[in-house]
């Protein structure tokens, strides 16, 4: 396979970083952009391109595409990895945190795809891959902006890959489950700095403490690396699928939200945890 001209966001840590590790290994070009380029030194280390970009920032999406553009002449991949979860009772959230939740999560990756379609529909050729999450299709308690933003992100998706599978591009998304990540430190804190002093406060406290449980020794949650192969074989198929459910829980979950009606579903994800 010829090898690919790859742009990922969030390439500092977790995922992102573990993806383009997977895609330099496999013999493509990447270019990894993130906030923290001094966590960026083992991705320039291993030959990657790194690039500082917030995608919240206009003139930064701008700026990374007409680099890569400019020095590889195409862009084969985009990886929209980058986000943010925001955590707490929907009563709870202040507005400009839950603002902020989509601007990271789907108008940042929207506005990416923006930049970067033009020059893959010339080419007659492209992936677009957007990191979503089971939160995609499912909803737990004290996180109604990150699922209510995942939602989105997932249905934008499906819509552009109708639109644009006629120009040769393929657009695929990705459902982590549980996975091993510096994303769920901001889950506790969240839970609790939004809805640990309110009515909500015992339901946060006791999730808090079962998410650093989760993320503790002997956790099953899954490797980033895991994730990065699903996204590896995504990008290198001819034909990818349109969702790649992968890591712990992740089909699971997602398949007994298709099988049990809504409020049994409710019933299970709503018991208090132990």
């Amino acid at each position: 396979m010829a090898a690919k001209i790859c742009l990922i966001t969030g390439a500092s840590s977790g995922i992102g970083n573990a993806t383009a590790l997977e895609l330099m290994r496999a013999g493509h070009t990447v270019y990894g952009a993130a906030r923290r380029m001094a966590k960026m030194d083992a991705l320039r280390g291993a030959g990657g391109h790194v690039l500082p970009m917030d995608v919240t920032n206009e003139a930064d999406l701008e700026r990374v595409v007409h680099t890569v553009l400019d020095e590889q002449g195409r862009i084969d991949v985009l990886v929209n990895n980058a986000g943010i979860g925001v955590y707490g009772a929907a009563e709870d959230v202040p507005m400009e945190q839950a603002r902020n939740q989509f601007e990271v999560n789907v108008f940042g990756p929207a506005r990416l795809i923006q930049l970067v379609l033009p020059h893959m529909r010339r080419q007659g050729s492209g992936t677009i891959v957007n990191v979503s999450s089971i939160a995609g299709e499912i909803a737990l308690p004290l996180g109604a902006w990150y699922y209510a933003s995942k939602h989105a992100l997932e249905a934008y998706s499906d819509t552009l890959r109708q639109e644009v599978k006629r120009f040769g591009v393929n657009v695929v998304i990705i459902q982590p489950g549980i996975v091993k990540t510096e994303f769920d430190s901001g889950t506790t804190q969240g839970l609790r700095e939004n809805s640990g002093k309110g009515a909500y406060r015992d339901v946060a406290e006791a999730m808090a403490r079962k998410a650093e449980t989760a993320m503790g020794g002997g956790s099953k949650a899954s490797d980033p690396r895991v994730v990065a192969q699903a996204i590896r074989k995504a990008v290198e198929s001819v034909s990818p699928k349109p969702r790649y459910p992968v890591g712990y829980m992740a089909g699971t979950l997602l398949r007994l939200n298709k099988l049990l009606p809504d409020r049994a579903f409710d019933s299970l994800v709503s018991r208090p945890p132990k």
